[in-house]
């Protein structure tokens, strides 16, 4: 009797399925095809985009919003380095994602086959995890093995390549290890030193001015609940950044957004859960001197690196906010009353500096003042609208106003700083949670980085409101050179053509609108809501109007 025979690419498609993948996102190529074939077998969608970057990106973006590993697929050589970008922007945003790369035969092994470089070496310093899967019997067990490693600290990428007779190559089923839905992995949620956290407790508990910043890892950790519990049972304001925004809806008395450089430097207990002292943190430079520093993190590595801090716990961010609170909790003063009049000091702050910009937002200047159009977007927003930043200079203006009402309903690309996520992310979300409401915020400069996957979209009717701040610049560089070089130098390099994106949106079959007087910004939005198909408001902005963030070069600082 013939015993039955699978090929690597369809250990591959189990390997996915056990994992709970549900897309790929990949660009097609001869080395990479047996998967595809797999992937029909098991019920997994076949998202194929234009550009490999793009591909890279949704993987990330898939694993943001659902927190299951995301997942894309390359051919190898130029199919391979086109997604090294999306692979080192989740590396920073600690995102979990396998790329699957092809490679040539191992037959061919080091003779010069088409499309053959060392993938594997490249993309080491970038992932948790990098291989070659060498034999078809071990396809499943080293797809396996790579996403545990996406979870291995704070999470990451992994990548594999995967040579094509070995993807190819079919063995007998009994011969191949094929690991299990849930049996190849432990429990990573770890709670922290019980001892620090009672440390952690007492600081509370003797802390006259607390303040709490929620990170990534925030939603990374689904810690929304303990995250709120935490701050009204111990009465913290609250400042989020990341993924962490909408942790807390807008209006709760205990979110705040405007007054976070005034809290840093008056605080006396600072407490920040998932975030590193990179550069969004002046590398720890901007907290006061005096006030006691609190760093929780998974990743032991992040913790007080670039600035010394008081305590430092390690473990998930859910677990130890819960465990914090019920510790603070027993005591017979945790501080929660007294900071009564801490949150009112803060609040006066928040209120006049949204009231100083208040007639920027309310602007009828044409060309339209950036503020109004983020404003409008703002306002916009429903409580089911995932929103995206991918962009330089308008991206910044939106930082500062922009609230999602939701939690994990905020995506940027991270500490990688890399235009061109938007429309990917659009793709994954969308896909992802297709009863989910999609805005994405464009420059002009990052939509036309990945833009022609606008027509991807249209193919597999994944529907999203594309906003375009268009000032036809890369204009947070022009800010720079500008005052360096002065301003006849000022344009070199960073000036781009004035595109009517609303008309590229027509030609790929969407809706498009053009967009100059602020007083159309919203009925537009509107429109686009209405026209059920992926959309692009080109708005035309006015170039000689920067973001605070872009005046102060506060990125390089």
């Amino acid at each position: 009797m013939m015993s039955e025979t699978i090929s690597g690419g369809h250990l591959v498609a189990k390997a996915l399925k056990a994992e709970g993948v549900d897309v790929i996102y990949t660009l097609c190529g001869g080395h990479i095809i047996d998967i595809y074939d797999g992937c029909v077998d098991e019920g997994i969608e076949v998202i194929d985009v234009r550009h490999e970057q793009v591909a890279a990106h949704a993987a990330d973006g898939y694993a943001r919003i659902t927190g299951k590993p995301g997942c894309a697929v390359v051919t190898a050589g130029p199919g391979t380095t086109d997604a090294v970008t999306g692979v080192a922007n989740a590396f920073r945003a600690e995102s979990p994602m396998l790329l699957i790369g092809g490679q040539g035969a191992l037959s061919q092994h080091k003779m010069g086959s088409l499309q053959d470089l060392p993938h594997v070496d490249m993309m080491t310093p970038i992932t948790k995890f990098a291989a070659t899967v060498p034999s078809t019997e071990r396809v499943a067990d080293i797809v396996s093995m790579a996403f545990r490693e996406c979870y291995h600290g704070a999470p990451g990428p992994s990548f594999l390549e995967i040579p094509r007779d070995v993807l190819d190559a079919k063995v007998p089923v009994e011969k191949a290890r094929i690991p299990e839905a849930g049996h190849y992995r432990a429990s990573t949620r770890q709670q922290g030193d019980p001892e620090a956290i009672e440390r952690l407790a007492d600081l509370l508990a003797h802390s006259e001015k607390p303040c709490i910043l929620l990170g990534n890892q925030v939603w990374t950790c689904r810690a929304t609940d303990a995250a709120i519990d935490f701050v009204r049972a111990l009465n913290v304001p609250a400042y989020m950044n990341g993924s962490g925004r909408g942790t807390l809806p807008p209006g709760d008395p205990h979110h705040f957004q405007l007054s976070r450089r005034y809290a840093f430097t008056e605080a006396d207990l600072i407490i920040i859960v998932g975030t590193p002292f990179d550069f969004r943190m002046g590398y720890g430079k901007r907290l006061s001197p005096t006030a006691k520093v609190v760093q929780i993190d998974l990743d032991y590595r992040t913790v007080g690196k670039n600035r010394d801090i008081d305590l430092g716990i390690v473990g998930d961010a859910g677990l130890i906010l819960a465990a914090t609170a019920q510790a603070a909790s027993g005591r017979v003063e945790n501080g929660a009353a007294r900071r009564k009049e801490w949150l009112e000091e803060l609040r006066a702050v928040e209120t006049k500096a949204y009231e100083k910009r208040l007639p920027r937002q309310l602007s009828d200047a044409q060309p339209i003042d950036p503020y109004r159009l983020v404003h409008e977007i703002n306002e916009f927003l429903t409580e089911d609208t995932i929103y995206i930043g991918d962009g330089g200079d308008i991206v910044t203006f939106s930082g500062q106003v922009v609230q999602p009402k939701s939690p994990g309903h905020w995506m940027d690309p991270g500490p990688l700083g890399t235009l061109g996520v938007g429309m990917a992310f659009a793709m994954a979300a969308k896909q992802a949670r297709r009863d989910k409401e999609v805005l994405c915020l464009f420059g002009d400069g990052a939509f036309s980085l990945t833009g022609w996957d606008f027509e991807t979209m249209v193919r597999f009717d994944l529907p999203f409101i594309g906003v375009i701040g268009n000032n036809s610049s890369m204009n947070q560089i022009r800010y720079g050179q500008a005052a360096k070089y002065g301003e006849d130098r000022a344009r070199v390099g960073n000036t781009l053509g004035d595109i009517r994106y609303g008309e590229f949106a027509k030609l790929l079959g969407g809706y498009g609108e053009e967009v100059r007087d602020p007083a159309e910004i919203r009925p537009a939005l509107e429109r686009a809501r209405q026209s059920g198909k992926p959309s692009l408001i080109n708005v035309w902005v006015d170039p000689e109007v920067y973001a605070p963030g872009t005046m102060n070069q506060t990125m390089y600082k």
